[in-house]
């Protein structure tokens, strides 16, 4: 029997909130149903239909838990271990970390007889520098550097800050990530030098657990090996300050070249201090640095007088060597350099490169016979 008959017609229509429309009114076509007209088939129906919707359920769920068992998990990013000091960083140690070349923590402290911080700046005058050393005697790879310090016990890097100029930030950050040899010191561009210096002896002794920690500029020639042979010696004085001893006048007139503004603290004269192109202090001395606060230091307006004025205020033992500081290449020389800076009138980069070609300067033993006969 039909469920509905058109002929049948309800009351409530007339109440509808829209009026019908021409077509709606038409006498429509008898509805035809299609379930069953028996409820036992109904029910049959309706029981086939959940059970079929039960055994899909259950299969899905079969094959989201295979699934989830066999899912391969997805490959993780190298971690990048960052060895800092406040913000400065060994791009050197967080390289190696990063490429599995060596088992380091964070916190590691690295043991080495020296570390040797070549003190660099920004430009194409100190790039030119730094490709000289590069190519003579500072390691031009990661994989050189961790072989000379396992030679000679001296782990070397680059030292400089960040510059705050985009551009040539991108120019040492392109470098940095070629070589990974630089130290990045906790200080800003207007730092003066003496404080700069001071930053690195904090972060090179929070990284390095070292007996020595070396300063040196980035216009000298050096060897290696000498150095180390020098550093290793016994001494009997632990706190030691070795480099090439110096006095000068204290100049007192503004209009003059190296004028010190606290001039009227020294004198007339300066003390003994070492030469700021290289000097090494002892992991004692360092570690007294490292630890005072930076404001409790006097700071003169050069490095080199600053560290000599530190030195005096902490009974340290001044060693005089000469051998750092010669000025052409001979048997036993450890460092070569020009004091006046060949007067302005040559270039760093080109003769350093003409220093490695000569035989007595790159080729010569590390101690000359007669020292060697001694041993």
């Amino acid at each position: 029997m039909p469920l509905h008959h058109p002929k049948h017609r309800h009351h409530d229509d007339d109440l509808l909130p829209y009026r019908r429309s021409d077509d709606e009114a038409k006498p429509r076509r008898p509805y035809t149903p299609t379930f069953p007209s028996s409820p036992a088939s109904a029910n049959r129906l309706l029981l086939f239909f959940a059970v079929a919707c039960l055994a899909l359920a259950a299969a899905s769920f079969a094959f989201a838990i295979s699934t989830s068992r066999n899912r391969q998990p997805l490959p993780q990013p190298p971690p990048t271990v960052a060895f800092r000091c406040g913000r400065a960083e060994d791009s050197l140690r967080s390289f190696l970390a990063a490429s599995s070349h060596g088992n380091f923590s964070a916190s590691d402290r690295e043991k080495v007889l020296a570390v040797v911080g070549v003190h660099t700046e920004h430009g194409n005058i100190s790039a030119a520098r730094r490709a000289a050393l590069r190519a003579t005697w500072f390691p031009p790879n990661p994989e050189g550097i961790v072989s000379l310090e396992h030679g000679t016990g001296l782990s070397f890097r680059f030292v400089t800050r960040r510059p705050k100029d985009k551009d040539k930030m991108e120019d040492l950050q392109k470098e940095a990530d070629t070589y990974h040899d630089f130290l990045f010191i906790d200080a800003d561009e207007d730092t003066k030098p003496p404080q700069k210096m001071l930053a690195f002896f904090k972060a090179a002794y929070h990284m390095f657990n070292a007996e020595f920690y070396v300063k040196a500029n980035d216009d000298i020639y050096l060897r290696p090996d000498r150095l180390a042979a020098l550093l290793a010696k016994e001494r009997a004085q632990h706190k030691t300050y070795i480099g090439c001893m110096k006095k000068g006048p204290v100049v007192n007139d503004p209009n003059m070249k190296w004028y010190e503004s606290s001039w009227e603290l020294l004198g007339n004269e300066y003390f003994m201090h070492a030469s700021g192109s290289l000097y090494a202090l002892s992991s004692e001395v360092v570690e007294a640095l490292a630890t005072t606060k930076s404001d409790s230091l006097r700071m003169f307006d050069y490095e080199d007088v600053t560290v000599g004025a530190w030195m005096l205020a902490m009974n340290v033992k001044h060693e005089d060597n000469r051998a750092m500081c010669d000025s052409i290449c001979t048997p036993t020389s450890i460092a070569v350099w020009d004091s006046k800076k060949c007067s302005g009138t040559c270039n760093i980069a080109d003769k350093i490169k003409q220093l490695h070609n000569t035989t007595v300067c790159s080729k010569s033993p590390t101690l000359p016979p007669e020292v060697e006969e001694e041993e």
